[in-house]
């Protein structure tokens, strides 16, 4: 297997476990009454699982950006800042208006 698909569907998996946490954390934390509404509702645990999944999502893609934005190494082998760019202020440059009459 190909080692970006790899890290790929170990940073997916990292990101459901974080979702998991995350989900179980507003369940007991009882977060807008979500447990509440959660227990006594017949469509409380799909929703649920909705929340898992969809947040699971998010958190896999930025498991995996933050994962492939550190891989980036310049060509020259180095990294770290860069110099500042100078910055250059503009001159003001005056403009004429006319009245318009209607």
């Amino acid at each position: 297997m190909p080692r970006l698909v790899k890290l790929y569907i170990q940073q997916v998996l990292v990101g459901f476990g974080l979702s998991a946490v995350f989900v179980g954390l507003l369940l007991w934390l009882d977060v807008a009454n979500l447990w509440h509404l959660v227990t006594h509702t017949s469509g409380g645990m799909i929703a649920v699982v909705m929340l898992w999944v969809f947040n699971g999502i998010v958190f896999a893609g930025v498991q995996f950006s933050i994962s492939i934005m550190r891989m980036g190494r310049d060509e020259d082998g180095g990294g770290g800042r860069r110099a500042p760019e100078p910055v250059l202020l503009a001159e003001p440059v005056p403009v004429r208006a006319e009245e318009r009459r209607s």
